[in-house]
């Protein structure tokens, strides 16, 4: 494998997780006198090689690990088109019921919904399950009642990096990014076509091909 330095800030944030743990990056940021979203690539490379570890409401952990074996130059010129997979998508009148059993016979954890064929909303398994335990009627109840709806939907577009995406899913602490591309609905509105997604397992498997040299 190849391995390469890290960068001097890369090097400082190290330094103050180990020393610091946990800690969370807007205390690692104003020990650096920087912002936070300068840090945000800094911090996603050194957690997703494994150099660090992220734990939601509680900060960074330092792992032991000193070196990681990608090119980070190389990471950051990968496009979210050249990774993206196929989106599980419903209409909005699907009822909760069938959502579910989509979900389940298509392996995901989030399915994406479309209004009209534009995207309008996003639920997820605990969506699913927080309304099956509240006692909704699942076969009569349409999927629009549960779901997290626009403009609350973080996604990526085709020519942004896969670093970008996968910096959203980490700060969001999100499952999965409907990738999208700009259009107009029928009244002229701004509105988004889901033309793929973005996945943490993408991520995984990305850095598991660049750690082999792929």
């Amino acid at each position: 494998m190849i391995q390469i330095q890290l960068s001097e800030r890369q090097e400082k944030i190290i330094d103050i997780v180990r020393d610091n743990e946990p800690i969370t990056s807007e205390n690692i940021a104003k020990r650096l006198e920087l912002t936070r979203a300068t840090l945000r690539p800094d911090l996603a490379i050194l957690t997703m090689s494994g150099i660090l570890d992220a734990r939601p409401k509680v900060g960074y952990f330092y792992t032991g690990k000193t070196t990681f074996s990608f090119i980070s130059e190389k990471i950051r010129g990968i496009k979210v088109m050249d990774r993206k997979s196929v989106p599980i998508i419903v209409d909005e009148e699907t009822s909760i019921y069938d959502g579910i059993v989509t979900m389940f016979l298509e392996d995901t954890s989030t399915i994406f919904v479309t209004s009209k064929g534009f995207l309008s909303g996003v639920v997820s398994r605990k969506d699913f399950l927080k309304n099956a335990i509240g006692g909704l009627s699942l076969n009569k109840t349409p999927i629009a009642v549960i779901m997290t709806r626009m403009p609350n939907i973080v996604v990526t577009k085709p020519e942004e990096s896969i670093l970008d995406a996968a910096i959203k899913l980490i700060d969001r602490e999100i499952d999965s990014l409907p990738v999208v591309e700009e259009a107009e609905d029928e009244n002229g509105s701004p509105a988004y076509k889901v033309i793929g997604r973005i996945t943490k397992t993408t991520i995984t498997r990305l850095f598991v091909e660049l750690g082999n040299n792929e």
